[in-house]
Formats: structure tokens, sequence, C-alpha cells
């Protein structure tokens, strides 16, 4: 599956075990890691599917990916490209020479050399293989290594967002050669970042180690200990007994009474992710203009979210979260409006559309539930204007055969892994977009998202996405729902930790003192 960072793949091989199976399972026969009272115990809510960073789709396997992998460049906690394997860059005048000089002395964790060839093979491996993040480099025309310590990529034109599109997230990581051609990349991966790959137990754990030779400095914990517990409330049960220390497997509902928990630190930040419903174009009578935006008046977004989130997710009409710096106001289904006025205009969209009664079946899939709860109010929602909603509680994987298809009417799911303005909207709403599955086709939408990628003058580029956004909106390409949140809860002996918006898991920088725990 060419894919995007796709929300929904993060629950991919998620498991639902007893806790005190995956918490013995944190301490591996023959690994000193995992039993050190200086390792951090965290519980992830799925097993990832495989650890290559450049075929996995799987948000569970960013979060320990994110550990043992660096990019050139990354954001740093206001998302701004930091200088990361490369220590610096320059850009010719027309933005599409960039030559980034090597950090020296970086090594894999199996003691080879990171020089500018292994820039080259990485980005050429999921060029030519069309793996997961091959659309994130469809602008580069060359990446050559003049040299082991410079790499010069060349663009096919203007590139506003190349340190975004190499740097958001580890999908493009500088791998290992030997690592990939030893076949054992997918199970014992070697990067070079802050914790190399110390053992597994399929179903159970994953344990790294730390890196004593990292360039970012060594970690200050023995390393992580990651535990696949699914179900929320065992996680959190775990969390408050001190069996782990870190979990984003949290019900929404429990947020308020962990914040109360001694010794019990809980983050909560607007995350750069969205929800939304998509009609597909290619059924009658969603085809009708008239017909998505009827969808759109009657949905409540603020009862979806509520439900969803307990005052923790964010409505929006649109993909960009407000905390964003390509935020843009809209509010065309609700401005004005309460809510027996949505449902009138609602109606009488219906009613010019020639439609009476309407059946519509919802797909969602059962690997997330927060899809399964927002489809119930969606189909309450729009019972009012006369639509009836058979909600599909799918398995991913027939989800993901539907939806390739294009046998649905309409699907519920998320984004994530976004940061610049492209990666919200080119490959969903382009016409040529990779993931746009509900076939949308709109050439003043193409021409602004193809404007958008080489303009480089930021405010004039903004105007472009803020456009481009409203017309997406205006033909319900997707209907959008809500930013949710990025709830994390630690034990307070987890110091210098922080919750990121990109919802990136780094535990490089934290540290443990047992003493301030309770």
């Amino acid at each position: 599956m060419s894919r995007r960072r796709f929300f929904s793949v993060a629950a991919a091989a998620g498991v639902g075990v007893a806790g005190a199976t995956v918490l013995g399972a944190c301490a591996p026969s023959g690994s000193g890691v995992a039993s050190s009272d200086n390792t951090i115990r965290a519980a992830i809510a799925g097993e990832p599917d495989q650890l290559d960073p450049h075929k996995t789709s799987s948000y569970f396997s960013f979060e320990v990916l994110e550990n043992v992998f660096d990019t050139l460049v990354e954001p740093d906690e206001k998302l701004e490209m930091q200088p990361a394997l490369a220590q610096s860059w320059q850009v010719s005048p027309d933005a599409t020479i960039w030559t980034f000089t090597l950090r020296p002395n970086v090594r894999f964790h199996n003691g080879d050399s990171l020089t500018a060839q292994d820039v080259v093979y990485s980005y050429r491996r999921i060029i030519d293989q069309d793996l997961s993040s091959a659309w994130r480099l469809e602008n580069i025309a060359t990446i050559a290594a003049p040299d082991d310590q410079h790499v010069v990529i060349t663009t096919t034109a203007p590139s506003s967002n190349l340190l975004s599109t190499i740097g958001s997230f580890k999908g493009v990581a500088i791998v290992n050669r030997r690592n990939v051609e030893s076949g054992q990349i997918a199970t014992h991966p070697i990067g070079t970042g802050p914790f190399s790959y110390d053992s597994g137990s399929p179903g159970t754990s994953i344990v790294l180690k730390a890196n004593p030779g990292y360039w970012g400095g060594a970690p200050r914990v023995d390393g992580v200990a990651y535990s696949f517990i699914s179900q929320q409330t065992t996680a959190v049960s775990a969390l408050r007994s001190g069996e782990i220390d870190w979990t984003d497997s949290i019900p929404a509902q429990q947020l308020r009474i962990l914040e109360s928990t001694d010794g019990v630190v809980v983050g909560s930040v607007v995350a750069n992710d969205y929800w939304y419903v998509a009609m597909n174009f290619a059924k009658k009578p969603f085809d009708d203009t008239r017909v998505r935006q009827a969808v759109a008046y009657a949905i409540d977004r603020k009862s979806i979210a509520q439900v969803v989130g307990y005052g923790t997710a964010t409505p929006n009409q649109l993909a960009i979260p407000k905390t964003s710096p390509w935020f843009a106001e809209y509010g065309r289904y609700t401005d004005g409006l309460d809510r027996d006025g949505a449902t009138d205009k609602a109606r009488d969209l219906l009613k010019q559309a020639g439609v009476g009664s309407l059946p519509m079946g919802l797909m969602v899939t059962t690997e997330y539930p927060e899809t399964v709860t927002a489809a119930q109010v969606i189909a309450s929602n729009l019972s009012d204007v006369g639509i009836d909603v058979t909600i599909e509680q799918l398995d991913f994987g027939v989800w993901l055969d539907r939806q390739s298809q294009g046998a649905f009417d309409a699907l519920l799911l998320g984004w994530l892994g976004n940061l610049d303005p492209d990666d919200y909207y080119y490959a969903q709403h382009h016409s040529q977009g990779t993931s746009n599955s509900q076939k949308y086709a709109n050439p003043d939408v193409d021409r602004l998202l193809d404007a958008g990628r080489v303009e480089l003058d930021m405010a004039r580029r903004k105007q472009i996405y803020t456009d481009a956004a409203a017309h997406i909106a205006d033909d319900v390409s997707y209907l959008y729902l809500y930013n949710p949140s990025a709830n994390q809860a630690y034990t307070s002996a987890l110091l210098d930790y922080t919750v990121r918006s990109d919802k990136a898991i780094r535990f490089r920088g934290a540290h443990l003192d047992r003493s301030q725990s309770v």
C-alpha cells in the first residue's frame, strides 16, 4: 500500500492481552536493559507490524522507530526544522539545489560509519521501490554524493517544503544498507538514533537499549521497554500501580481522573491529526455537491468531538488545527446557524438535489473504537434529515480493500503526520493524488495545490492553501470533523519528557528519578 502516514494503519496488528502477561514480557530473558530500574517502561496500544521505517505505515511502529532512526533534519517542539544528521545545508537561489553537510563521525548501531552514500541509498530505495513515503520524494530529480560528507539533492521545481519532506517523520529515515540487504531490518533494525534494538517478543514487547555513542549525546536512561496493551483501562491501571512509566493508551474519559492521581503526569496538546468523512464521488447521489453539502450541514461536529474526545477534541471544518501557522478560518457549515437552521439547510439542499430518503453506508474500522462512536453520532444526526445510515464495522484489512476498490458510500477515518500544508491536502485532494480514494477532481484545486508546492513566498503560499482548503471544504471532498489531542500519561519520575503535537515519541532527552514518584 503506497500510502502516507495513514492514521488508522496505526491500529494494524493491535492485540488485546492481559496486563500481567504484557507487563511480564517487559523483562525478556537475557536482556539486562529491561530489568534495569533506569529503563523507561512504555505501553503502546498495539504491536508494530514491522520495524522497517521505509515500509511500515503503522503509528505503533513509529512510536518505536522514532527512537532508533534519524533523518537529515527534524522538527523541534515548535515543529520548526532543525539540523539532525545534516549539521548544515545550503540552497540555490531558485531553491532547486540543496547541499547538505553531514555531521562527522556518526555511526550506525552496528559500527558502520554514516556517509553520504547511505543517504543516497536510503532515498533511492524509497523512490525506486515505490515504498510508503515515495510520494514525499516526487519532486526530487537527482540525489548525489560528491564525497562522504555532502549530499546534493536537485528538485524538478522550486521546493518550498523540502526540509519538511525529508524530516517530518521517520518514514524517510536514513537506513543501513547492510541491515537492509541482510533482510533483517524489518525485525532487527539498525539506525543511528539514541537507542538501538535489543530484543523483542512477538505479541508482547520490544526492548531498546541506550546508544552511548549517539551524536546528540548519550541518553540518560538505560533503555526503553515497550509493551503492547490495547485495552486502555489495563494500561491506565498499570500506570497507576507503577508497573509502567508511560502510556498513550488512555480512555479520554479517564484523563480528568488521571490528572488528580498522585505520582501521575498527564500531557495533552492539540495534535496535527484530523478526522474526516469522505463520500464516494463515483456513486450516486454522492456525486452531487448539494448532497455532500447537505451531509456537511447536518453533522454536529461539536457533539462528535465531545462524545469521542470528552472535551479534548477540537471541532474543525478544515484539516489544519488552530495551533498551526497554516490555520485558516472557515465556517460555512455553522456560521450564523443553530442546530435547527443547519438541519433546515440540509433538507433544502437534499430537496434541490431531488433526494428524498437516502440510504448511506458508512465504513468504520473496529481497530479504532472512536470511529464507531463518531459514526453513531453521525447516524443520529443524518436521520434528522432523512438519511438512513448503516454503520459498517470492518476489520481494517477489509476496510482497506473496499476503500481501494471504491466499494463504499462513505468512510470515516483520520490522518496524522502532517506538518506542511502540502501534507494535509495534496495526496488527498489533487486529482492525481495517491490517496484520493473519493475520486475528487477540481481543476482550480489542482492548480492551487501545484502552485503551493513551488511558491517560495510564505505569505503568498499561505493564501494559496487557504484558497485551496476553502474549495475542498465547499466541495466536501472531505467532510472534516475535528482535530484530536495527543494525550499521554506518565509517572512523575519521568523528567524532561515533552508531549508533542506531531505525536513523535522521543525519549532521548528524558530521564528517570524514582524518588519523584509516589
